[in-house]
C-alpha cells in the first residue's frame, strides 16, 4: 500500500484506509526517505498528499507513535523516532562514543562551565580538599538535534587543567581527560531513579512537566581507581535505556 504518482492510495489489498495511511508513512521511513529525529509533514500536508481526511491522518499518527516509530514533541509536531538511546551492560562509554556507535550525531548547548570551589559533599565524593577548585560543566545533549539529556559533571580541576578553557559544545569530556591529561575513564559507580520532570528540565528537553525523566548519579573512576568525575545526567524517560547484566552471588 504505498503512493501511487496521482498521490493517492493504492488500497487495492483491502483493510481500513488509516492503515494504508500508515504503512505508506513507515514505508517512507524504511527507505530512508524520513531520516530519524527529523519532522514529518503536517498532518493537513498528508491528508492533501494521500487524498483522506485529516482524522484519517490523525489515525495513522497515532498508531506509529504507539508502535515507537514516530514520537511527538509538544509545540514543534511529529518526528522519526531515533529510538531510546541504551547503554550497553558493563561497558563505560561517554555520551558522544554512545551515540556515534549507533549512527547519531551527538551535538551540546554549554549551559554553565565555570571554575568555582568544590562544596563539602563534592570534595567528599572526588576525594579532594573542601574548597579545591573544581570545573562545573553543565549541558544540554542532544542526538540529531533533537534533546535526549541534561548533563551536569564537577571534575577537580588539578587532574586535567586544560578543561577550564576547552569548548565543550563540540569536545568530548572523556576525550579531553585521555588526551590531555592521560586519565582513561575505567569504571563507574552509579545510582538510577525515575522522577518527575518538573519545569525547568521540561522546557530543556521539550516535555510536559509531569512526565517521567531517569536521573543517573554518577562517580567516575581512571584507570588507577581515582575518582575523577561527579557527574548527575537527566535523561528523557523515553529516549535512554538503562541495561545491566545480573549475575547470581556465589555463597
Amino acid at each position: 500500500m504505498l503512493i501511487t504518482a496521482s498521490g493517492a492510495l493504492d488500497t487495492d489489498g483491502g483493510g481500513p484506509r488509516y492503515e494504508a495511511v500508515r504503512d505508506a508513512i513507515a514505508d517512507h521511513i524504511t527507505t530512508g526517505s524520513w531520516r530519524p529525529g527529523q519532522r514529518i509533514p503536517s498532518e493537513r500536508r498528508l491528508g492533501e498528499a494521500f487524498g483522506v481526511s485529516r482524522v484519517t491522518v490523525r489515525r495513522a499518527l497515532a498508531a506509529l507513535v504507539e508502535d515507537g516509530v514516530l514520537e511527538v514533541v509538544p509545540g514543534r509536531g511529529c518526528f522519526v523516532s531515533i529510538g531510546p538511546l541504551s547503554e550497553e551492560p558493563n561497558v563505560l562509554l561517554s555520551f558522544t562514543a554512545m551515540a556515534r556507535a549507533r549512527g547519531l550525531e551527538p551535538s551540546a548547548i554549554v549551559r554553565d562551565h565555570a571554575v568555582r570551589a568544590a562544596t563539602i559533599d563534592e570534595a567528599e565524593t572526588l576525594r579532594v580538599a573542601p574548597g579545591s577548585e573544581v570545573v562545573h560543566l553543565e549541558r544540554l545533549r542532544s542526538l540529531d538535534a533533537i534533546p535526549v539529556a541534561v548533563d551536569r559533571s564537577v571534575i577537580p580541576l588539578a587532574r586535567c587543567p586544560s578543561l577550564a578553557t576547552t569548548d565543550f559544545a563540540t569536545a568530548s569530556l572523556y576525550d579531553v581527560l585521555r588526551e590531555g591529561a592521560g586519565l582513561v575513564p575505567s569504571s563507574a559507580e552509579t545510582t538510577v531513579e525515575a522522577v518527575a520532570a518538573g519545569d525547568e528540565i521540561a522546557a530543556l528537553l521539550e516535555l510536559s512537566p509531569s512526565w517521567p525523566v531517569l536521573v543517573t548519579t554518577q562517580t567516575t573512576f581512571d584507570q588507577h581507581q581515582r575518582p575523577l568525575e561527579a557527574s548527575r545526567i537527566v535523561y528523557r524517560g523515553d529516549r535512554y535505556r538503562f541495561r545491566a547484566r545480573l549475575t547470581v552471588a556465589r555463597v
